[in-house]
């Protein structure tokens, strides 16, 4: 039997046969204060005669327990899975830290990763698409000058014919003054050269170029030395055939017997047989197509690091904030439940430290409040008696 001091909460532990008479008073040990114990009345056990015959059943007289049947059980089965289920997902380590560490660095960790993620994508995608469409627009207006080109020199050429009609094709490329008029520069190596769609005999000749092997010789001859790159040239050479403008990319044979890509344009002379080809060398403009493309992807990295520097510093910066305001909320708490079960067991006098104005200050108030309403409801008892 316990008992307990109504001045000061200390409990003792009484045997209830050691108690002579209906109550006995001693002297509480901590505050000499005078303590009653009234002897519990036992109620009387009825012996049965011997003579009677030994009941059949195994508990008489004795209450059953309705909700510890295998049937009341089997009743309410889901009820029990989901007292279980909630018992065991309150782990005692899944705590209130788990939880902020959980709630407010797990998830919008993940969430900033994915963000992240998605935006570098997005602005890879973006660097690629303007660098892609750039080169094309650069690309395009080149390809456009060299056809003005090609078009201004025909118009010179048509004027200076118009001018001069006693001319003669084989005389052209050496006059020098209309081979400067139909050889000019187009872009920084590239030049623009005269010649004739083909005769009855069909075929093409060179009158005005910078190279002067060529001039007056079957143009179907380069097949040769310049073997499988000579399908491009001769397509775009020979496009002006139906009288329009042609245009593309080819291989040219070049002096030192390398190949380099080159682009031309083919204008017809107004009112004459004479094509103007302007032609110029791809890496001259591709180049700083090429170092456009190189300079988006250092930006573009640049910009990649900068992001991945700031997201450490923020997952580095919220785990600190999380962990260090986590540990001072679950340390608060932890010591206000401490003082809490030093009261339950009669430590009155246990100190509370409230710590602070927010809702954790607010709870240690009221345990206090609690404490001084226990600690005078023993006296007013004690005062009573």
């Amino acid at each position: 039997m316990i008992v307990i001091c109504e001045e000061c909460g200390k409990k003792y532990n009484i045997d209830p046969l050691k108690v002579k008479g209906d109550k006995a008073k001693f002297k509480c040990k901590v505050c000499d204060f005078i303590i009653t114990v009234i002897k519990p009345v036992e109620a009387p056990v009825e012996t049965p005669a011997t003579s009677l015959p030994k009941p059949q059943f195994t508990k008489p007289d004795k209450e059953v327990d309705v909700k510890k049947t295998s049937a009341y059980k089997q009743k309410n089965k889901g009820k029990y899975a989901r007292t279980k289920k909630t018992k065991n997902f309150n782990l005692k380590g899944f705590g209130l830290r788990s939880k902020m560490l959980l709630l407010f660095f797990v998830i919008p960790i993940t969430l900033i990763i994915t963000a992240n993620i998605l935006y570098l994508w997005q602005m890879n995608n973006l660097s690629s698409l303007l660098t892609s469409e750039s080169s094309k627009i650069l690309i395009n207006l080149i390809e456009e000058k060299v056809a003005d080109n090609a078009r201004t020199v025909a118009a010179q050429c048509n004027l200076y014919l118009n001018s001069h009609p006693g001319m003669k094709k084989e005389e052209f490329n050496y006059n020098a003054e209309f081979k400067r008029i139909a050889v000019q520069k187009v872009g920084m190596t590239g030049y623009s050269a005269l010649y004739e769609i083909p005769d009855s005999k069909g075929v093409w000749r060179t009158w005005i170029h910078v190279n002067p092997k060529i001039i007056g010789i079957d143009m179907s001859a380069l097949k040769k030395p310049m073997k499988k790159n000579f399908a491009g040239f001769w397509k775009v050479y020979t496009g002006v055939k139906e009288g329009g403008e042609s245009r593309g990319y080819y291989r040219w044979y070049e002096k030192d017997g390398s190949f380099r890509e080159k682009f031309m344009v083919c204008t017809p002379v107004e009112g004459t047989s004479f094509i103007i080809a302007a032609t110029t060398y791809v890496d001259e403009f591709t180049g700083p197509v090429k170092l456009l493309n190189i300079r988006a992807k250092k930006q573009t990295d640049m910009t990649r690091n900068i992001v991945f520097g700031i997201f450490i510093t923020t997952i580095l910066l919220i785990g600190f904030i999380v962990y260090f305001y986590g540990h001072r909320l679950a340390g608060r708490i932890k010591s206000l439940t401490e003082v809490s079960n030093r009261i339950s067991v009669g430590e009155l006098d246990a100190e509370i430290d409230i710590g602070g104005k927010d809702e954790i200050g607010d709870l240690g108030e009221a345990i206090s409040r609690m404490q001084d309403s226990i600690r005078l409801s023993i006296e007013r008892l004690r005062r009573r008696r």
